[in-house]
């Protein structure tokens, strides 16, 4: 992650020497990759080896997402757009399309795996990008890139692998695993398969997931009401997003 210029904030009093610092920064603006003509401006802080777990557990509550070892959350200037999002796993009910998903899907063998990164996840992941990413900031990966990307975490990370009858990996999901739920970091699928909705039934999986374990939450990052990217995330209800007064759920 680039670093511009920035500030530091401490969250710990002067008198308070023996406590760790924690310092926050402001990196410089960029173009927003959601809304065109917007500028976005990112607040990130390290997530240090030791603390890092429990300190993202705060953090995700707080709105921030994981990149490698830093939390990040928008501190764009005049917009505030990004808005962060969480399924409420014990009390969601698929509808009737949802359902459909899940159906389609079912012969599917999903495995939960260490964050490593394998050529065959990397080679899925170019077709996956080439065919509805080519525009993004993802284009153009390296495999280094593309296992910075999956290995660089210094919390509980895991991928889950989706493999079809014949053993085939067809899509993949890299997650942080929180104390309250697991946080979807990125996910990625056959583009041949785009039909089948393997996008919405991964965050289907990660649900399930998290009620087996008694985990109260999914996280999904932020949702943009312009963004036709971000549509999907207002299908998995109850939906809440995080606001001026804390966590609250979306009307339908």
């Amino acid at each position: 992650m680039r670093q511009g210029p920035a500030f530091t904030v401490c969250n710990q009093a002067p008198h308070e020497p023996s406590q760790p610092v924690q310092r926050y920064y402001v990196l410089a603006e960029s173009s927003c990759p959601y809304l065109p003509g917007r500028r976005e401006r990112k607040l990130i802080t390290e997530l240090g080896d030791t603390q890092g777990s429990a300190l993202y557990g705060v953090l995700s509550r707080a709105g921030f997402r994981r990149s490698h070892g830093f939390a990040y959350r928008p501190a764009c200037s005049g917009c505030s757009a990004c808005i962060p999002v969480r399924v409420a796993a014990g009390a969601f009910t698929p509808g009737r399309s949802l359902r459909r998903v899940v159906r389609m899907n079912a012969p599917l063998c999903a495995e939960l795996r260490p964050a490593r990164a394998t050529l065959e996840q990397y080679q899925l992941f170019n077709h996956y990008i080439d065919a509805r990413h080519d525009d993004g900031e993802m284009e153009g990966m390296t495999f280094a890139d593309y296992r910075g990307m999956v290995e660089h975490t210094r919390i509980d990370t895991r991928m889950v692998e989706f493999r079809n009858e014949d053993g085939v990996l067809v899509a993949a999901c890299l997650a942080d695993w929180l104390p309250d739920g697991p946080s979807a970091v990125y996910s990625f699928f056959d583009p041949k398969l785009a039909r089948s909705g393997l996008g919405t039934y991964m965050v289907i999986w990660l649900i399930q997931a998290a009620r087996d374990a008694g985990l109260p939450y999914v996280y999904l990052g932020y949702w943009i009401e312009q963004s036709p990217k971000m549509s999907y995330k207002t299908r998995f209800r109850p939906l809440e997003a995080l606001g001026p007064d804390g966590w609250h759920t979306l009307a339908p």
